[in-house]
This record gives structure tokens, C-alpha cells and sequence, in this order.
């Protein structure tokens, strides 16, 4: 049985896969099956989660990840975590491309895992997205356009 360090552990590998775009570590970490879902993605396969990796633009470096795993029972772990990041290169929105426009972010989340065994088989990801384009200067602060 996996404990709550251990799928603590597999959860901040997992995100730190994400944001160095480590698909040989991201392989191992899913199982064939999980489910995913974030405001930016939604996939329901490693195959499609590995799909969404693989699709990683150059539109932002000098990635900085800080996680605090959080104490969390049963087949579960979640983390609290903040990603600091260069807008440097083209954003691609619903809306359109934007340039690089030089700022630094800093993005605030939480994710949940659940396991099946020492694997994530499920994970949803949440963060504020507002507060993102307001970094971005797409929305003006006290505004919702």
C-alpha cells in the first residue's frame, strides 16, 4: 500500500514533469486510463495527457515551481503550488495570439490526485485564471473584460 508520503511525493513528480516538459517521467507516473481535467485541458487517457505535454509552446520560461504537498487520506494526495514564469515568446488564446510581452506571472493552484496503486489515475487542477490575464495586462484590474 502506497502511504500519503509516497503519493504526495508522485504528485509533486508529476507536476514538476509538467512544467519541465519531462515526458519520460510523465509516462510513468499515469496510468493508461487517467482522467484529466484543468481549465486549460480536459483528456481521459495518458495518450491524450501525453498529447497535451508534447503540445508545450515556447511561451513562457525561467519556470519556477514551488509545492506544498498537503496531508490528505485514502487513495489521494493534493498540493498547493505556485508557478512563476516569463511571458517570452507567443501566447496562442481563444481570442487570438498575444507577443511576448517580457512580464513575469506568478500562477496560483491547487491540484488533486487520486491513485490507483502508486500511479495518479485521476487529477483535477485548479488555479485563477482572472488573476493570469490580469498579469497578462488582457484584463484590467476591477474589471471582468
Amino acid at each position: 500500500m502506497t502511504t500519503n508520503a509516497d503519493r504526495a511525493q508522485v504528485l509533486e513528480r508529476a507536476l514538476r514533469a509538467r512544467v519541465q516538459g519531462d515526458r519520460a517521467a510523465a509516462e510513468q507516473l499515469y496510468t493508461d486510463d487517467v482522467k484529466a481535467w484543468a481549465p486549460s485541458l480536459s483528456t481521459s487517457s495518458r495518450a491524450e495527457l501525453l498529447a497535451e505535454l508534447d503540445r508545450r509552446d515556447d511561451a513562457f520560461s525561467d519556470l519556477e515551481l514551488d509545492v506544498t504537498p498537503l496531508d490528505v487520506g485514502g487513495g489521494f494526495a493534493c498540493a498547493e503550488w505556485t508557478v512563476t514564469m516569463t511571458h517570452s515568446g507567443p501566447f496562442t488564446t481563444a481570442d487570438g495570439t498575444i507577443e511576448a510581452t517580457g512580464r513575469r506571472v506568478t500562477v496560483h493552484g491547487v491540484t488533486i490526485a487520486e491513485f490507483e496503486h502508486d500511479r495518479i489515475c485521476s487529477l483535477r487542477q485548479y488555479w485563477d485564471e482572472f488573476a493570469f490575464a490580469e498579469q497578462l495586462g488582457l484584463v484590467r484590474p476591477g474589471t471582468d473584460a
